[in-house]
């Protein structure tokens, strides 16, 4: 992959993306709540701990529900963050307490207000349109992930990064660029996997 030119990759992730996403978008909507219910199986193996600041995400289209999943990691002591758009180029996680109304945050997806503290999560369930075996993800084509990632490693902060994804949207590989950041886990509803680094 790696000797693939640059607009080669963006070609055959795009491909990736776009097929991934097909295969997500066709599955029965009684499917879609039985694999996210499914996730609360698996909460038991997400080693948090009890000051966890736990960045999730409100699904949009056809992605995976992880409000059941995130409500229970808040049980186990977590404080829960949604990302916040500020821009094209920039998000934020803001708190997401008990009865934080949310609004409109572009793209589809909801989050707090401006009066929701800004947090820095120590674990980020991160939304995605593939991934493959050694933990690496294509996104959706914005780069708001990575860039918010980059953001907190260069102030010193390094959350774990968990993927949440169907099963479906597996690939053979993804074609990584030196700037993208692998994961430390895929969370779908078959389970937890982790990955080595790189």
């Amino acid at each position: 992959m790696e000797s693939l030119k640059a607009p080669d990759l963006k070609a055959l992730k795009k491909q990736h993306r776009s097929e991934a996403l097909a295969r997500r978008d066709a599955i029965d909507p009684a499917v879609q709540i039985e694999a996210a219910m499914a996730l609360l199986n698996h909460v038991p193996a997400i080693d948090i701990a009890t000051d966890a600041i736990v960045s999730g995400f409100w699904p949009i289209r056809s992605e995976m529900d992880i409000r059941p999943l995130m409500f229970a990691l808040r049980e186990r002591g977590a404080r829960l963050a949604l990302p916040a758009i500020l821009d094209r180029e920039t998000i934020v996680f803001r708190e997401l307490a008990r009865d934080t109304p949310l609004v409109d945050m572009g793209f589809g997806t909801r989050g707090p207000g401006e009066e929701a503290a800004v947090l820095d999560p120590t674990l980020m369930l991160v939304p995605l349109a593939a991934f493959d075996q050694r933990g690496h993800r294509i996104g959706y084509g914005a780069g708001h992930y990575d860039r918010a990632i980059a953001r907190l490693h260069a102030r010193g902060l390094a959350p774990r990064l968990i993927g949440v994804a169907f099963d479906c949207q597996e690939v053979g590989t993804v074609p990584n660029e030196v700037h993208d950041v692998a994961l430390d886990a895929i969370l779908t509803e078959s389970g937890l996997r982790t990955f080595a680094a790189g």
